[in-house]
């Protein structure tokens, strides 16, 4: 809303002690509109004449996102802290930023308001530091810094589907602070997430990513929302540019659909019924993170009946139709309801796009004024239940095998690639069942059973009646079964006690639709298997980086036949030894721990290599010589 401030000047006018004239008279023909505000209410002590012409004659300033300036700037002069707003020109439709900050003046304390607007600014003044005007890789930029920094993935779980999209502001000044996120805490329990952090650009990204890691961190120590919301005050209170976000954060029971939730400075979600009907959550309105020390942090608690939809967004989801709020508001509300009443949208893989529908039905001809970031969380009306085939150990049983778990999986919402990564590993398992289980007996059965736990955990086994065969030490080209699976799965354990039960283990994700380019193969490492003696080696010589791990952990995995035999490692003529590389001991160390043979490691004494698996803690994991 517009506050009176007394008639504006009709000319540059100096404000007490505003320096030398030459100063001001850049200041009067700045790109920038430039306003200085002192005293009660507060009143414009001087504008230049990009403020006047926004403001020519009436007694207001701008509002933005729906925000009155004049109100804003009061709360800057009463608090001393700096406030930055994004909204709409007066009239117009053109994104605007409003940063307002403390300037002590003669008479005492005063405020500095800059407006700044990518659409009417000149092509050749610069947008700022480390941009250009209308500069699209700067945008690029920015959209790159922010998507990097938001969570690759997000959980699955059998009774919950979430969906989560960013849409960057559609200046670059503006883009940069939005954020979602989704933690699974175990036992069913999900944190959801959405924030928008202080400031715009890639400085703002930076500000969002260290939010995200406190949060993570606060939330697996302690997950109730009360004691989270207390850490992140601690936290942004030392933290300049973290300071000010505002945040809504909820733990959600999976099974039961109880959500208890906090916010600070963030407004509150919208709950879609199974019915249709809305409602917006009542949250208790506190201060943004770590602008009131001992803010208080009032928990509050709802249920989401199955079929119900939640939908957090930021602050740009409501300035996206321009002031005012209840615009916005209605607007997202109408959005929301679309979507969700389209029959397919809930059903497996289409969930994973509700989120980018809704933002996308937000987005005007105008642009968007701000980040735009939506997370849904959908609890399931029924949950895909447990999968069981019978079936004959024959290979005429396998493309039954494909065509039932496919669909399955589809069910509980699996990406493609994910998708086929455990059809693949679970065709495998029933084609050594086929070709080996009853070798020179007649057929017997096989049985594949298929379960997710309420943490998300997908385990699948298959299980025949037969005689287990151990592979052989070096099967050529055949016998890469167990490898294929090992590489295609979390975890696998084989158990061959009366007949053979495989179980492939692996954490349901969410992907986003593109994932990256996996990098290429690196040259900076020697690795190969010998076989000469009682148990294979695998050595490798020259730099193991964050490539050539890779190459590293491909033949670990092919010498050990997926884990199943006892291998060793030697890296007695490595020369760099990467973070990479540890990790790729470290799970072939627990896959042995799985099978019940531990890895031998030779690094030289006293050596670099063997004093950073020592600093790593894998000396307790693997046997070091």
């Amino acid at each position: 809303m517009n506050a009176s401030q007394g008639t504006p000047p009709s000319g540059p006018r100096p404000a007490e002690d505003a320096g030398p004239a030459a100063l001001l008279a850049a200041l009067e023909h700045a790109p920038s509109a430039l306003w200085f505000l002192a005293g009660p209410g507060p009143r414009t002590l001087w504008a230049n004449a990009r403020a006047r012409a926004l403001v020519p004659d009436d007694t207001d300033l701008p509002v933005a996102g729906g925000r009155g300036v004049a109100d804003v700037a009061a709360a800057v002069l009463d608090s001393g802290r700096p406030e930055t707003l994004t909204g709409v020109l007066p009239g117009g439709e053109a994104p605007m930023t409003v940063t307002l900050r403390l300037l002590p003046t003669g008479g005492g304390p005063g405020v500095v308001l800059v407006a700044e607007s990518r659409d009417e600014r000149p092509d050749d003044v610069a947008a700022g530091p480390g941009y250009a005007a209308h500069d699209p890789a700067g945008q690029d930029a920015v959209g790159e810094a922010q998507l990097s920094l938001l969570p690759p993935s997000l959980p699955l779980l059998p009774d919950v589907r979430l969906s989560g999209s960013y849409h960057p502001a559609s200046s670059v000044r503006a883009a940069g602070g939005d954020f979602y996120d989704a933690v699974s805490l175990g036992h069913g329990r999900l944190a959801l997430v959405i924030g928008d952090a202080v400031g715009h650009g890639v400085p703002a990204a930076a500000a969002m990513s260290r939010l995200r890691g406190a949060l993570r961190s606060s939330a697996l120590r302690d997950p109730s929302p009360a004691s989270v919301l207390a850490a992140l005050d601690d936290f942004a209170a030392q933290m300049d540019d973290v300071q000010g976000a505002s945040v809504f954060y909820a733990v959600l029971d999976a099974e039961t659909g109880g959500l208890t939730y906090a916010a600070a400075g963030h407004p509150a979600p919208l709950l879609v019924h199974a019915d249709g009907t809305t409602v917006y959550l009542p949250v208790t309105a506190r201060p943004p993170l770590g602008t009131l020390r001992g803010a208080p942090n009032p928990v509050a608690r709802a249920d989401l009946e199955p079929g119900a939809t939640l939908v957090l967004y930021s602050d740009g989801a409501v300035a996206a139709s321009g002031p005012p709020p209840a615009q916005g508001i209605s607007r997202l509300t109408e959005v929301a309801r679309a979507a969700l009443a389209e029959p397919a949208v809930l059903d497996g893989e289409a969930m994973a796009g509700l989120a980018g529908t809704i933002a996308e039905g937000l987005l005007t001809d105008g642009g968007r004024p701000d980040d735009i970031a939506v997370l849904v969380t959908h609890r399931l009306a029924h949950s895909v239940q447990p999968l069981q085939l019978d079936l004959l150990a024959v290979p005429a049983s396998l493309p039954a095998v494909r065509r039932r778990l496919s669909a399955w999986l589809t069910a509980l919402g699996m990406g493609e690639e994910d998708r086929v990564g455990v059809m693949v590993a679970v065709g495998e398992a029933c084609a050594n069942a086929a070709e080996h289980a009853y070798r020179d007996t007649e057929p017997g059965p096989v049985q594949v059973t298929a379960a997710v736990d309420v943490d998300g955990v997908l385990t699948v086994t298959v299980r025949d009646e037969g005689t287990w065969r151990p592979p052989d030490r070096d099967p050529g080209d055949r016998g890469r079964g167990l490898l294929i699976m090992r590489q295609l799965v979390d975890g696998m354990v084989v158990q061959g006690e009366h007949g053979t039960t495989v179980t492939l283990r692996t954490r349901l994700r969410q992907s986003p639709d593109e994932e990256p380019e996996h990098l290429a193969a690196g040259t900076g490492v020697a690795v190969v298997v010998d076989r000469t003696g009682s148990s294979p080696v695998v050595r490798a010589a020259g730099e193991v980086d964050m490539v050539s791990a890779e190459q590293l952990r491909i033949r670990l995995l092919e010498a050990s036949h997926g884990g199943t035999v006892r291998v060793e490692l030697d890296l007695t003529a490595v020369t760099l030894f990467s973070s990479a590389a540890v990790r790729v001991v470290l799970a072939v160390a627990a896959i042995a721990e799985a099978e019940g043979w531990r890895l031998v490691v030779h690094a030289p004494v006293g050596g670099v290599t063997r004093h950073i698996l020592q600093v790593s803690g894998l000396e307790r994991l693997v046997e070091l010589r």
